[in-house]
């Protein structure tokens, strides 16, 4: 049986996904947020934070922001957007085959008052949260429904979980280049990329899979149309001056985030979509 059902995340309206094999999603209409993804055989497969807040007075910790259109402080307006600030408009949902989704809009009308004056442009957000099984699938869309050509950056800030941070490893970055958090330029050597305590890193053209090595199993990683991926753990220092996450929490979860750290340049009634899919096994 598949549902779609209204519900509650802490004080947040949400919609919880079901397909028919049981796979499960929660989306919070504040921000658009996956805050929940569980594979059909009850595993859940996101991290999120008991420390975040959940009654829209800030952004949530975990699980899977949308950034838009800045990312990080790389550029002039508010870190990461006013996407995640937003509440969004829940949209179609129903079956594709033996798979649930749902679809959440937002548009410059929809931005709160108090961050109107972040919004130069008109759009409309389309995130699409696709599951069954052990997969999952997220499609970000952006439309330019203004007269003027727009820029802007985005990403998927999926924090996935693990057992444990030194145990996990990610394969499939092999070559690529790479800029870290002291804005050091690199190339990533053969061989996965294990963990152990702060790491800030993004990834350029990123093309093939990934794969994430969690200590419980492995998760797959496919992206398109995003151009970049984003690795970030805070260590234990970072996590200490976060006072959204608990001390302890960074040893639970590995960011790998699909990415459009360069801005793209969208034409007036032009159309742009990056896609994330995710198997666990």
């Amino acid at each position: 049986m598949s549902t779609v059902s209204t519900t509650e995340f802490g004080h947040l309206p949400a919609l919880r996904i079901q397909a028919p094999d049981g796979a499960t999603a929660i989306v919070t209409l504040f921000g658009s947020h996956l805050v929940s993804w569980k594979t059909a055989d009850g595993h859940e497969r996101l991290f999120f934070s008991r420390q975040s807040p959940l009654d829209g007075s800030a952004a949530i910790r975990g699980g899977v922001p949308v950034i838009f259109p800045q990312f990080s402080t790389r550029g002039t307006g508010m870190r990461h957007g006013y996407a995640r600030l937003s509440t969004w408009r829940p949209g179609a949902s129903g079956l594709r085959g033996n798979a649930a989704f749902a679809t959440f809009h937002l548009r410059r009308d929809d931005v709160p008052a108090a961050l109107a004056h972040e919004v130069h442009f008109d759009f409309e957000l389309t995130l699409t949260v696709t599951l069954h099984g052990d997969q999952l699938a997220l499609d970000f869309a952006v439309h330019n429904s203004g007269t003027q050509a727009l820029a802007f950056c985005a990403a998927l800030h999926s924090y996935h979980a693990v057992a444990q941070l030194q145990q996990a490893s990610l394969s499939g970055l092999d070559g690529l280049r790479y800029t870290d958090y002291t804005g050091a330029d690199s190339v990533q050597p053969a061989g996965p990329l294990c963990f152990g305590d702060h790491l800030d890193s993004i990834y350029f053209d990123v093309a093939g899979p990934l794969a994430l090595h969690t200590g419980a199993g492995t998760l797959a990683i496919q992206q398109s149309g995003f151009a970049d991926a984003v690795v970030w753990n805070p260590g234990q220092a970072g996590a200490a001056g976060l006072k959204d996450m608990a001390d302890d929490e960074f040893e639970r979860f590995v960011c790998v985030e699909a990415a459009q750290i360069a801005p793209l340049d969208l034409a007036a009634g032009a159309s742009w979509t990056g896609q994330q899919r995710l198997r666990a096994s």
